[in-house]
């Protein structure tokens, strides 16, 4: 069945968004490469790569259900974060932000019973209890190292052996 053109819409603004997300990590890693924190970055990096990812798997679940997609322009990345603490806590805030953008796309799926969509955002639903799990263990580490200089770069150290999903 075709996909409706509001869920088609809500979509390509969700796609927008996951985009976007890959921009603003990229503007995070910039900032910890600047800071002497290469691992951090390396997190950072490989989580644009994974929201860029999502935004694909959108991107062909539209194209799959004969729909379209509308391609809006991104917004300028913020740089020069001050801390670690800092992005990794304004990255906690903005996979809850997802999370919220993800279930209302469920909720509009619910409304229209279009239920192929709402099978296809379970994957969506599960992935964001662990981004925002993760995100919000990297803060509480973080808050737990406090500024030891040596905390800091064993976690640096550590985040730097992410490998790609």
């Amino acid at each position: 069945m075709k996909i409706s053109k509001s869920m088609q819409d809500a979509i390509s603004a969700q796609i927008n968004a996951e985009f976007q997300s890959a921009y603003m990590y990229l503007g995070m890693a910039a900032s910890l490469e600047e800071q002497n924190f290469p691992g951090m970055a390396s997190w950072m990096k490989k989580q644009a790569e994974e929201e860029i990812a999502h935004g694909m798997k959108f991107f062909d679940f539209v194209f799959s259900r004969q729909g379209n997609i509308s391609l809006p322009g991104l917004k300028q990345a913020k740089t020069g974060w001050k801390s670690p603490l800092e992005v990794f806590e304004a990255a906690y805030s903005h996979e809850q932000k997802v999370t919220r953008l993800i279930n209302g796309l469920h909720d509009l799926a619910q409304k229209e019973k279009d239920h192929a969509t709402r099978a296809f955002l379970q994957w969506y639903i599960q992935e964001q209890v662990e981004e925002e799990q993760h995100a919000n263990d990297i803060v509480e580490k973080i808050k737990m190292i406090g500024k030891s200089v040596s905390g800091l770069l064993y976690l640096d150290k550590e985040l730097g052996k992410r490998m790609a999903e």
